[in-house]
């Protein structure tokens, strides 16, 4: 009995993944927000230059409030963001559910970059598992671009013991990645143009604007959205 309502669960929770999502327009975020979905995010990096944890944690308007939070760690082959360690750790301190990302170069190597990643990031028990941002070819072939991003996800997935996160735009997930990759989480990128990402698999995260206002934070921030609820959210968190 338990088995069917776990299944039942995971596919009521795949089909909201799949519905229209109705936006109602929040003042103080300035955009417009999804309601079908309780959990959103923003994405963070030194380009926000010093953020103020404790207003961004204070932020919420009606139902909707910042529960996760996604920080770029790392570039490339030895890149590290200048404002990575004060960001997770504020954001750890406020509560947040933090997730670190490496920015993926498809012209560098996989395995190095993965090193980059593992000597910057220390992930525990609650946080989400580790992103990788891959967006563009640099030049190079989509065969030697997936070449080295499976190098650096089956690194990154061994040492953490966590099947990785793989950001990227709608489109170029679907010309560049899919099939190869559909069996890791995804986190999708495709503004508000639609009102749900087109990507031809299932999502896990989305992130529908760049143009979000958030308190104690200069500047536009992206926000992102959940695609399921807190239970499934729970199941995704790192557990050791």
């Amino acid at each position: 009995m338990l088995l069917i309502l776990f299944s039942l669960a995971e596919f009521i929770i795949s089909l909201r993944k799949n519905e229209p999502a109705h936006f109602v327009y929040y003042k103080d975020f300035g955009i417009d927000i999804p309601q079908n979905l309780p959990l959103h995010g923003i994405d963070v990096s030194s380009h926000q230059g010093i953020i103020k944890w404790p207003e961004v944690k204070a932020m919420q308007e009606e139902n909707v409030q910042i529960d996760f939070i996604f920080i770029k760690a790392t570039e490339g082959l030895c890149n590290t963001d200048k404002q990575f360690k004060i960001n997770w750790q504020e954001a750890g301190t406020q509560g947040f559910v933090r997730g670190a990302y490496h920015f993926f170069i498809a012209t560098k190597s996989g395995k190095a970059q993965a090193k980059n990643f593992i000597k910057n990031v220390k992930l525990s028990a609650g946080d989400l598992p580790p992103i990788v941002d891959v967006e563009q070819l640099y030049g190079t072939s989509p065969k030697m671009m997936q070449k080295e991003l499976k190098d650096y996800l089956s690194i990154v997935e061994a040492y953490y013991n966590v099947k990785p996160i793989i950001y990227s735009y709608a489109t170029f997930y679907d010309n560049f990645l899919a099939a190869n990759f559909d069996h890791y989480p995804l986190w999708v990128a495709h503004y508000l143009e639609e009102n749900r990402p087109k990507v031809k698999r299932h999502w896990d995260f989305w992130q529908h604007s760049e143009n979000a206002h958030i308190y104690g934070i200069q500047g536009n921030v992206d926000f992102n959205v959940f695609g399921g609820d807190t239970t499934a959210f729970k199941r995704l968190l790192i557990k050791k």
